[in-house]
């Protein structure tokens, strides 16, 4: 299969209506119009079977999909997808195995997992590998800011950034975990080596956040929210820097403090 070398980019006007509403302050009510994120439900069918319906925003369905298998462990790279297809609010993947784990039909909008596994993710693990400079991170939390986002209040972001700070893609959705599938769905369209980037996200970071980026092989998490317990846990089980609280000026590192260059 020869998977398409240029992920679409999304953008605000996919994303966004204008809905009419009525502003009520102290003084009395007048009509205002807000711009609202949009919202869809796409389905996910790997080999012939629906995976999972994720509430989404209309753009990025394949590269959603494609980030889904990868970060939730069911695919390693593009490799094991043998076609793809999107119709009718559908995506349609053939993978090359669908025996090693079971699968529930799970709606998902930001905070759930729709695969069942019989097994941990023991033996996930990031090698030390890639480094990344200090001045590279805390600057790259100017990607986390949206004009979606400005507008609506109602979007999360993330990126995957180079270790030289080149920012090489960028989702927003409504989800936090739909975000973080979208770029790396983009990488693993065009062929790049997760290794060598490091992920950007808005949201805070549980186990569920974190293991996304360690199954797609991400090497470092930069937040500007909070850790949770169980992903700092899992962060530290699977050699994944796990950075939050970040601002231009600072970060804390939860995890593998190592892999940041401090000059």
């Amino acid at each position: 299969m020869t998977l398409e070398n240029a992920p679409r980019p999304s953008g605000p006007e996919e994303s966004v209506r204008n809905y009419s509403s009525t502003k009520i302050t102290r003084d009395g009510a007048e009509p205002a119009t807000d711009p609202v994120m949009l919202e869809e439900t796409v389905d996910v069918i790997v080999n012939g079977t629906r995976l999972a319906s994720i509430v989404t925003t209309p753009d990025l369905h394949r590269e959603l999909a494609v980030g889904y298998l990868v970060t939730e462990g069911a695919i390693k790279d593009g490799n094991d997808i043998q076609s793809i297809e999107e119709k009718d609010g559908q995506v349609l993947l053939q993978i090359r195995s669908f025996e090693h784990f079971d699968h529930w039909h799970e709606l998902r909008s930001s905070g759930c997992i729709g695969i069942n596994w019989q097994r941990r993710d023991e033996d996930v693990t990031v090698p030390l590998g890639q480094t990344f400079g200090i001045e590279v991170l805390l600057e790259s939390m100017q990607y986390l800011y949206d004009k979606t986002q400005d507008k609506t209040g109602g979007a999360h972001t993330a990126s995957l950034v180079e270790a030289n700070g080149m920012l090489k893609y960028k989702a927003v959705d409504i989800g936090r975990h739909n975000a973080i599938d979208k770029v790396v769905g983009m990488a693993i369209l065009n062929g790049d080596d997760l290794a060598k980037m490091f992920l950007v996200s808005s949201g805070r970071q549980p186990a569920g956040m974190v293991m996304k980026a360690a199954r797609a092989g991400i090497p470092l998490v930069i937040s500007k929210s909070a850790p949770v317990s169980s992903g700092i846990d899992s962060a530290r089980r699977t050699n994944v820097t796990l950075c939050c609280y970040a601002t231009r000026e600072k970060t804390k590192v939860f995890s593998v403090p190592e892999r940041i260059e401090i000059r």
